[in-house]
């Protein structure tokens, strides 16, 4: 059992982002479950997978060749998988996992999780997708979905997809999968 974590490679504002993605991590491990990430040993990447990894947890990563120098490819992981393109990695992280949370950071984090969203509406994949709000990162973002079953753009069982909370523990145990 793997889930797929998307998240910044910066570290955000506040403290709070990377000591979320910490106790994230320990969460996921302590359920016996595996993370794949973007591969990076920078900003929230980077503090994801050194926690899961000092719980001995299994970090894997998939990292597309031109960003192993830019994200700092993370070296210790339990497995990095290098892709030769941005749509590479997406696939294999979706192919490597088992569900799937956003956590926050920029627009590589809001394109992973958005084309997730995608092919999830479109039938393409049927695996529970998760939103850590963090201090409420995420609330516009929410509302804006929200918005978009108001106009009639998105249907409510679509906007219904993503499982919301703010802690970690409390997500994971929303996102259950079966094993």
């Amino acid at each position: 059992m793997r889930y797929c974590v998307f998240c910044g490679s910066n570290g955000g504002a506040r403290p709070s982002y990377a000591s979320t993605m910490a106790d994230l991590a320990r969460c996921l491990v302590g359920e016996g479950i595996g993370i794949v990430y973007g591969g990076g040993n920078v900003g929230l990447m980077g503090v994801l997978a050194d926690a899961a990894l000092a719980e001995g947890g299994e970090v894997v990563g998939v990292i597309p060749r031109m960003l192993v120098d830019k994200e700092i490819a993370h070296r210790g992981l339990t497995e990095l998988r290098v892709v030769g393109s941005m749509h590479e990695r997406k696939a294999l992280m979706a192919d490597l996992s088992d569900a799937f949370i956003a956590a926050p950071g920029g627009y590589g984090t809001l394109d992973e999780f958005c084309e997730i969203l995608t092919w999830t509406q479109l039938g393409l994949q049927r695996k529970p997708i998760g939103m850590l709000n963090v201090d409420g990162y995420f609330d516009r973002l929410l509302a804006l979905f929200d918005h978009a079953v108001t106009e009639q753009f998105v249907k409510p069982m679509h906007r219904d997809m993503i499982v919301t909370d703010d802690t970690p523990q409390s997500l994971i145990a929303r996102m259950r999968v079966p094993g």
